[in-house]
């Protein structure tokens, strides 16, 4: 059984943008540690655990530093 590239393009369509909703958030939240959000959400994502992990991190308040 192999995969055409239309199975590809379903695929990428239905499960890539929930995997990434942790780095979405923290990159239009502009999170101070958006980068390494998605970092996080794209090597240990897959475990759920990371995933979590990942969307928590996003959502958290980030501290504004005083100028």
């Amino acid at each position: 059984m192999s995969l055409t590239t239309w199975h590809w393009i379903v695929f990428l369509v239905i499960f890539v943008p929930p995997y990434l909703i942790p780095s979405i958030i923290g990159f239009s939240r502009k999170h101070q540690n958006a980068a390494a959000i998605f970092a996080l959400n794209l090597l240990l994502g897959w475990t759920f655990l990371g995933w979590v992990a990942a969307l928590v991190w996003s959502v958290t308040a980030t501290r504004k530093v005083a100028q």
